[in-house]
């Protein structure tokens, strides 16, 4: 189809090549050769009057058309998607959809999971693809490479709708085995134990609790650091380390690994998670089918789920 005599179908590679800035990435993205993307670049260069993308040095730059191009390009794509999935009626058992979810390994084990499971019962045809955890999770829901991200308040777009989860605490876990611990835990043990904690990310951030700890004076003996939350329960075990993680991912490990769960013994800041979806994803019905769904899983007790 053409408009304008420009034909249609090379939106969708524009938007790519905006995105993605190299021509291997926007071809492998829409999963088309290299030289047919380039036919594509050089069908829009004679389009607009403009090289679009321009070689500096080893990398490739947007023009200024380009980049003023981008954002309306995203917009109108994500607008025609929203609009030709968009059904007057929603049936779950029949209902063939690819939603892409963006989440924390916390969030893909206490949410995603027990989503699987729902789904398998009650829309077998849905398929979720769960993608790597962004650093900038505000540009990728813009950008429309994801439909729904499930992120810390924090990280949250002011730019597209979101909904808060409900809140979660933090327990403290260690190995079954560990004698050093009682049933109960008092800042002298905490303090004279030693603890695995993880850094997120290139950035290496520290997690909620460990800013709060050391707000407050409170230096931990960390003896191991990892990158997520869920290695903390599996590192634990045959030791006498000691970790602080989320009590919903904490009572998920309990049937996976021989550990047991404390409560801290100093009042921790609770985990506020919200999801976020792009705005075109609004009224759509099975976005917000799932996203019901989400909300009642994160609302159920933890024991429930698995």
């Amino acid at each position: 189809m053409r408009l304008n005599r420009l034909d249609l179908n090379l939106l969708v590679a524009l938007s790519a090549l905006l995105d993605e800035q190299k021509i291997t990435r926007a071809a492998a993205r829409l999963n088309v050769s290299q030289s047919t993307m380039s036919g594509m670049l050089g069908r829009l260069r004679s389009y607009f009057e403009d090289e679009l993308l321009v070689q500096v040095g080893r990398n490739m730059q947007l023009t200024p058309l380009a980049r003023e191009l981008a954002g309306p390009v995203r917009d109108l794509l994500l607008q025609i998607e929203s609009t030709v999935t968009l059904r007057h009626k929603f049936v779950p058992e029949t209902e063939q959809r690819r939603i892409r979810i963006i989440a924390s390994d916390y969030m893909a084990t206490a949410l995603i999971i027990p989503l699987m499971r729902e789904l398998r019962r009650l829309a077998p045809r849905i398929t979720i693809e769960l993608m790597a955890f962004s650093e900038t999770p505000a540009e990728v829901i813009t950008s429309g490479l994801t439909d729904l991200l499930i992120v810390p308040e924090e990280l949250v777009s002011p730019d597209h709708p979101h909904e808060r989860l409900p809140p979660d605490t933090y327990s403290c876990v260690a190995w079954k085995g560990n004698n050093e611990i009682s049933d109960s835990l008092d800042m002298e043990t905490f303090l004279r134990c030693s603890h695995v904690i993880p850094l997120f990310g290139p950035a290496r951030q520290f997690s909620l609790d460990e800013r709060f700890y050391r707000q407050h004076g409170i230096e931990r003996k960390v003896m191991m650091y990892t990158h997520d939350f869920e290695s903390m329960a599996q590192i634990v075990v045959g030791t006498d380390l000691l970790a602080t993680m989320p009590t919903q991912l904490a009572t998920a490990c309990l049937g996976r690994y021989p550990i047991r769960m404390l409560t801290p013994p100093l009042a921790l800041p609770r985990l506020q998670g919200c999801m976020q979806w792009h705005r075109h994803h609004t009224n759509d019905p099975c976005h917000h089918w799932l996203r019901s769904m989400l909300h009642d899983l994160a609302s159920a007790p933890s024991t429930m789920r698995y």
